[in-house]
């Protein structure tokens, strides 16, 4: 087994081999980080390979200062941002507000269908997550699964501190809504 250390000195003097082996190693588990803030698989895979290029052409700057699979993980966020920006940029999208009346529903109603206790997928979840309007999407991961702050959230996706907060609330109630349905369906299905 060869070591990360040298795995990494191999792409660093470029060779092929060490290529291979960082992609085969973390390709799998970047990916999944991908899917959460990409549309769809495609999209994902596309994020995923402009974000090796990036590994591959910085990997000399990697200053060993916390994990390298953490600094790995922060250049394809990075990656997925940039992806989200570019396309909002050129897509005719409607106001994420446009789609609120989709999520509103009863808060009452829908808590003991939510507590049910139906087990989703993690493919099913994954799926739900990509199915979230774009920048609930984004505001959900970068604040839910990595931890930045709204502060952060509003720097990288050039929206403000109180849009960050809308928006992971807003995508709170739409996720928490099609888990219902999903769970409902299963309930139906059996």
């Amino acid at each position: 087994m060869i070591s990360e250390q040298k795995i990494v000195e191999g792409c660093i003097a470029g060779k092929r081999l060490a290529h291979n082996l960082l992609y085969r190693k973390y390709a799998s588990k970047m990916l999944g980080v991908c899917m959460r803030y990409c549309k769809n698989k495609q999209e994902a895979e596309d994020v995923l390979q402009d974000g090796f290029i990036k590994v591959f052409f910085n990997i000399k700057n990697f200053r060993k200062e916390g994990s390298f699979e953490g600094w790995i993980r922060r250049i394809m966020i990075n990656t997925a941002l940039n992806n989200y920006q570019s396309n909002l940029k050129h897509s005719n999208h409607s106001d994420i507000d446009d789609i609120e009346e989709f999520i509103n529903f009863t808060e009452h109603e829908n808590e003991e269908k939510f507590n049910s206790g139906k087990i989703l997928s993690n493919n099913q979840l994954m799926r739900i997550i990509q199915s979230l309007p774009c920048g609930y999407r984004m505001v959900f991961n970068l604040y839910g699964i990595e931890g930045y702050s709204h502060k952060e959230i509003a720097n990288l996706l050039n929206i403000s501190e109180n849009t960050s907060k809308s928006q992971l609330s807003k995508a709170r109630k739409y996720l928490k809504k099609k888990i219902i349905d999903v769970q409902q369906k299963m309930i139906i299905s059996k």
